[in-house]
């Protein structure tokens, strides 16, 4: 009799540490027979709930545009390298990083802050560029998209301000589609509305 009763404390004990190593669980409940013994245990059912993974929404600031386009191409990861050889969390390619001096690519995904200085420098180049088309352009509906500055920063990131300029000029008959087949539309419908005017039209930041 005490080793069956030995034998369910360790059970007992088992089935505890398991339920309460869980951090949810809902209410409903199994019956669990304990072998060889008259013992019947109720214990709770385990359901473990998946974390959700989201964007992070930080309002329509400078912040809140730069992790948005963050999220966008790589889920905000520092380290991504996509299978075209494009780099960090805003997915630069090589030949615009030298544009900025920067030529290791390794130190580039290895430093966070040189990644975000990179971002808002290569916007404030873009705004530069595209700055009589973003004066000429805002407020307009190209294919039925509303223009906005943020949406024609976002596309210039993705394609180019040569490219944006290309689509603005020509109303939207001029289009462009990454290697992905993302388009110009995508990206100035997606990133429209955020406020941008922290970002100085510069084509020569400091860097």
């Amino acid at each position: 009799m005490k080793k069956r009763i030995a034998k369910f404390a360790v059970i007992v004990t088992i089935l505890y540490l398991v339920t309460t190593g869980f951090s949810s669980w809902n209410k409903n409940t199994v019956i669990y027979n304990v072998p060889n013994t008259n013992f019947v245990v109720t214990v709770p059912k385990v359901i473990e709930e998946p974390k959700p993974f989201n964007a992070p929404f930080v309002g329509k600031s400078y912040i809140g545009f730069k992790e948005a386009v963050g999220f966008a191409e790589s889920r905000g990861d520092y380290d991504k390298i996509n299978t075209l050889g494009y780099l960090g969390k805003y997915q630069f390619g090589r030949t615009t990083l030298k544009q900025f001096n920067i030529h290791n690519s390794k130190k580039f995904l290895n430093d966070p802050k040189l990644q975000e200085n990179a971002f808002l420098a290569l916007c404030s180049v873009n705004k530069w560029i595209l700055k009589k088309d973003i004066k000429r352009s805002v407020g307009k509906r190209i294919n039925g998209i509303k223009i906005t500055e943020s949406g024609i920063l976002a596309a210039a990131h993705l394609a180019g301000a040569g490219s944006v300029q290309k689509f603005l000029r020509s109303n939207g008959e001029i289009g462009f589609e990454d290697a992905y087949g993302t388009p110009i539309e995508y990206y100035m419908k997606k990133f429209a509305g955020y406020d941008t005017s922290f970002i100085e039209a510069n084509l020569k930041p400091a860097f």
